[in-house]
């Protein structure tokens, strides 16, 4: 009996197995066999863009799932996205070079007032998982600070955070702003939190509402290719 089960040596794996242990890897939160499974498929030839989506966004979306349905919890998933980043830190260069297409670009922030971020950066680590350029401000942003970085970033998507009841209103005023600038029509605004439900977001006129981290993404998805369709048809 050898205890193989415990080490396998992912180079000796051909790249389909490597993919399927990335998988159970980014799902276990494994961010050096994460970054060790990139570099090999890297010297094999694997072209970034398809080490992305094939390997790490196709893991993420199985810890998505499991999120979702309530298998996986909070802490797992940010073991996973961080172990997700760790691969991004080194394809994000190699993207860049090769000008890889991307999904869309997103700026997102907690609203003035609340200094909640952990949905939001579930939000942001999974939104990179599914290939999509993100700009995180942080907590506590006033209404500028959103304006001046959706224009300054060209950002396709607009995402909001709240978890206080008292600072869920701040995302009207923003939107409102938005509205007063003619520019609201630009941008796809998504909006999240515990407090909020669809009715808020449809009331204070955002795109979506979004549930968590995993509908964010299906929904940004989604947004993003009725507007490629809208162009190409336009």
């Amino acid at each position: 009996m050898s205890d193989q089960e415990d080490d396998i040596i992912l180079s000796e794996l051909d790249d389909e197995e490597l993919v399927q242990q990335m998988f159970d890897d980014l799902y276990d939160g494994l961010k050096e066999e994460i970054e060790e499974g990139v570099n090999i498929l890297l010297e094999r030839g694997w072209s970034p863009y398809k080490i992305l989506t094939e390997a790490l966004v196709g893991g993420m979306t199985i810890v998505g799932k499991d999120f979702r349905d309530g298998i996986l919890f909070v802490p797992e998933v940010l073991l996973a996205a961080n172990a997700m980043k760790g691969g991004m830190a080194i394809l994000k260069p190699l993207l860049v070079e090769t000008g890889a297409p991307r999904q869309g670009k997103m700026v997102i922030g907690t609203v003035k007032g609340d200094i909640h971020d952990i949905g939001k950066n579930l939000v942001s680590m999974m939104m990179e998982g599914a290939g999509f350029e993100v700009v995180d401000l942080g907590i506590n942003n006033p209404v500028e600070n959103y304006l001046e970085a959706i224009e300054r970033e060209q950002a396709d998507i607009l995402g909001m955070s709240a978890l206080l009841t008292t600072t869920m209103p701040y995302m009207k005023v923003v939107i409102d702003a938005m509205v007063e600038k003619g520019i609201r029509d630009d941008y796809i605004v998504l909006v999240g939190g515990a407090p909020l439900n669809e009715e808020f977001g449809k009331a204070i006129g955002a795109d979506a509402y979004c549930r968590d981290a995993a509908v964010a993404v299906e929904t940004a998805k989604d947004y993003i290719s009725r507007k490629h369709n809208q162009m190409s048809a336009g």
